[in-house]
């Protein structure tokens, strides 16, 4: 048994036909059985939509008609998720990882003259070994490989082979091209 101050007052279904609300942090709320169902089937309802969408719901009922190869959408995320989302910062991410890396060359790199496609000229370039960068990049980064690998793919980097193993590829030299 406890004091005044320690009991509480609920109040029946007829009494009270909204959800649960707390104005004050203090306050205890008042809880209807009406109102615990309504938002249970708030949620339930909006939950069974979403696994309408889920491609991975055992739901047989899909409404989303799967897309196959050469459309547009295949492959991505649906506009809007936070899977989308994640996956833009992810790209930005990696953008500005590639730039700090030819930053990098551009400060360690020595510069020489290298022939263009076969020809007479000569066209200055950066260049520096996969080691001398290595070394110099392990306090930046931990990811250098798949950096270099990135900015080889945009046209940024070149260096022969196809991957850079530290100690084997120290003398590799990558190239700066742009």
């Amino acid at each position: 048994m406890g004091t005044n101050s320690q009991r509480s007052t609920f109040q029946t279904e007829d009494d009270v036909s909204a959800p649960a609300q707390c104005d004050d942090d203090r306050a205890m709320p008042i809880v209807s059985v009406k109102g615990l169902k309504e938002n249970w089937q708030k949620w339930s309802s909006e939950h069974q939509e979403s696994q309408k969408l889920n491609p991975f719901s055992h739901d047989t009922r899909q409404t989303v008609v799967a897309l196959q190869r050469g459309q547009d959408d295949y492959g991505r995320p649906q506009q809007g998720s936070l899977t989308e989302k994640r996956g833009k910062e992810a790209h930005t991410h990696i953008g500005r990882e590639v730039q700090k890396l030819c930053e990098v060359i551009r400060n360690i790199g020595e510069l020489k003259e290298k022939d263009v496609d076969g020809h007479d000229s000569h066209r200055k370039v950066i260049t520096v070994e996969f080691g001398k960068l290595f070394e110099h990049y392990v306090t930046i980064s931990n990811t250098l490989v798949g950096i270099l690998l990135r900015a080889r793919k945009q046209g940024l980097v070149d260096f022969e082979g196809e991957m850079l193993w530290q100690g084997k590829d120290d003398h590799v030299v990558i190239t700066l091209l742009e």
